[in-house]
């Protein structure tokens, strides 16, 4: 178990991109369709129970939620979109608001686009792919509940999506479930290539040992 993510803790809220934290060091943004189990993806890579929370509402979360790792690396989770019961208006403001973030932030060091595996690349997720491909990030898609199929209906699922996405360029693809931990290992080895966690020393490989317990 990587313990360094676990270290992760609830940093700040801002519902525009003049309300975010400082833009120094790394952060790592997660995106993706309402429903698509983005807060339960990032509590298991963050191998807590509660850190994102999770709405039986979708698309309740209307603001980027920041989680620090340590002084110069973050997670970043922004408003689901897509899904939710919300007005025309307040989805195109959301949806300014994260191009804007994409567009502008210069810590990001890479994109996570959260999709679920039975629906992947709706019109949203090809957005936001687009958003990440004009900001030259690079893109992991992950292909969440991956539980719900057969594996070679999983294998099928993420060769598709490797296929629609291959002259994306910086795009990776992953299958993801929250529920059997599947693609936690892989996920956390992406984050730490973008964060640049390796270039920490051992010592200070886990930002915070003594509160590593779920919360």
């Amino acid at each position: 178990m990587n313990s360094y993510y676990q270290g992760a803790r609830f940093l700040t809220a801002a519902t525009r991109f003049d309300q975010a934290p400082e833009d120094l060091g790394r952060e790592v943004v997660f995106a993706g369709r309402s429903n698509a189990g983005k807060s339960s993806a990032i509590n298991a890579i963050c191998h807590q129970r509660a850190l994102a929370r999770t709405s039986k509402t979708p698309g309740r979360t209307q603001q980027l939620i920041f989680f620090r790792l340590d002084d110069e690396r973050r997670l970043v989770d922004l408003p689901g979109y897509g899904y939710a019961r919300v007005s025309e208006s307040i989805k195109l403001e959301w949806q300014a608001h994260m191009a804007e973030f994409l567009e502008r932030r210069r810590a990001l060091a890479g994109l996570v686009i959260v999709m679920d595996i039975r629906h992947p690349l709706t019109d949203y997720d090809r957005q936001m792919l687009a958003w990440g491909r004009r900001a030259d990030l690079p893109v992991l898609l992950l292909l969440t509940k991956a539980d719900k199929l057969k594996r070679g209906a999983v294998l099928a699922a993420q060769l598709g999506v490797e296929r629609e996405t291959a002259a994306d360029g910086q795009v990776l693809v992953l299958t993801f479930s929250a529920m059997e931990r599947i693609g936690v290992g892989a996920v956390q080895a992406v984050l730490d290539r973008w964060l640049g966690v390796a270039e920490l020393s051992d010592g200070e490989a886990d930002p915070d040992p003594g509160a590593n317990e779920d919360g």
